[in-house]
């Protein structure tokens, strides 16, 4: 689950990393009502106008302004409020802005010295541990950096699930090129980030940039974070901030009945139970010719009701130009999935795509006198070849 700028960065403050303050707004006049109430609490003169949408590159695509006035503030607010926001990780279709963050400009007006690092702290999955990588060259181009010049880009890997020991602290604020009050900031700072990682369940917090004012305090002008979905039990503070508006609607529907379910851009839709056998589906499926529209796992526990709705949410793709469900029948039964498959066709009404379905073990046998006896226009398969002949037969 991912946060939005002024919720990440609420938590990084909750756990002491010093940060640009900030108040979300949903209208310009809020946004006003907010760089007042920054002017009266941190003295700021000037406003960073940002809006909130759970996607990077927001200042290239002109969602992150500076405004020197109140006026101003109105004015950008404005135009960003209601934008559809464009960047390189949103793609063509961009996202509806529905909120701007007001911040203080920590920038200082005329003064110099300041320093843009990079940070973030993720999990490598090829070492097992927790990694908290950053950068000297901090700020919009990161990316650029990583490709152009990767020797810029350090790594401190953490052992054990205890918190960041001193010394990696150190050297970290040592190879950023620090010294005197500004490398105790950067400790304190890295420490305190990596505590808030750990203690949140985060699977991602990155900060870009991480600031060094021109007197030398460290704080987090950005942020980015997501929290671990599996763990979201354990923080139902961190859960009802979950802001549905940001995720894809279909995807949203399928957590409401526990199906584990990924758009893709295919024409075959499929429903599988167990991910390692949906990998091996959408391989089956390509190698067919044709290319799958999404990954659906019904999970162990699916009856008649979750599979219905899964065959709904695939459905709903206009793309979807055959449905290939394979289902091998351990902890969930055969016949359960068949049932469901029989009563979304009849709740449904007529569907107009081909439907390719292959059962093996659990009621198998159950399952597949459901299917014939339904009377529908199902295609059986008993071998996961005879369900990829099916396949190429009806993309072809």
């Amino acid at each position: 689950m991912n946060l939005h700028e002024y919720q990440g960065k609420e938590l990084l403050q909750r756990f002491g990393v010093a940060i640009q303050q900030g108040i979300p707004a949903e209208t310009a006049e809020e946004a006003v009502q907010a760089a007042k109430t920054l002017q009266a609490q941190t003295g700021t003169s000037w406003w960073v106008v940002k809006a909130q949408i759970h996607a990077g590159g927001r200042g290239k695509g002109g969602g992150v302004k500076l405004a020197k006035s109140l006026e101003e503030v109105q004015q950008i607010a404005g135009k960003i409020l209601g934008m559809t926001l464009i960047t390189p990780q949103t793609g063509t279709e961009g996202k509806l802005v529905r909120k701007v963050l007001i911040t203080q400009d920590v920038y200082y007006p005329g003064a110099s010295k300041t320093e843009e690092y990079y940070m973030s702290v993720l999990l490598d999955r090829n070492s097992g541990r927790n990694v908290i990588v950053y950068s000297p060259e901090g700020g919009m181009d990161i990316e650029e950096v990583a490709e152009k010049t990767p020797e810029r880009i350090f790594r401190e890997f953490v052992d054990g699930s205890g918190p960041l020991l001193p010394f990696q602290a150190r050297n970290i604020a040592f190879r950023l090129g620090l010294s005197g009050n500004a490398f105790k900031e950067m400790t304190r700072f890295v420490a305190a980030l990596y505590e808030a990682y750990r203690s949140s369940d985060a699977s991602l917090f990155e900060i870009n940039p991480v600031l060094k004012t021109s007197d030398d305090k460290i704080i987090a002008v950005d942020s980015k974070v997501a929290i671990d979905d599996n763990a979201l039990y354990r923080h139902p503070d961190l859960a009802a901030q979950r802001d549905l508006n940001e995720e894809d609607p279909v995807e949203v529907e399928a957590g409401k009945f526990n199906l584990n379910f990924i758009k893709l851009d295919g024409n075959v839709g499929c429903m599988v139970n167990g991910a390692g056998l949906a990998m091996a589906t959408m391989d089956i499926i390509k190698l067919s010719g044709g290319e799958p529209a999404n990954f659906l796992d019904v999970g162990g526990t699916a009856n008649a009701q979750t599979v219905e709705a899964g065959f709904r949410i695939i459905l709903k793709d206009p793309s979807v130009k055959a449905i290939l469900i394979n289902i091998f029948g351990g902890i969930v039964r055969c016949d359960r999935v068949a049932q469901g498959v029989v009563d979304a066709y009849r709740n449904i009404g007529e569907v107009n795509v081909p439907i390719i379905v292959r059962l093996q073990g659990t009621n198998a046998e159950e399952a597949k006198k459901i299917i014939d006896d339904s009377g529908l226009k199902v295609r059986s398969a008993i071998l996961l070849r005879e369900a990829a002949s099916l396949v190429a037969e009806v993309v072809g």
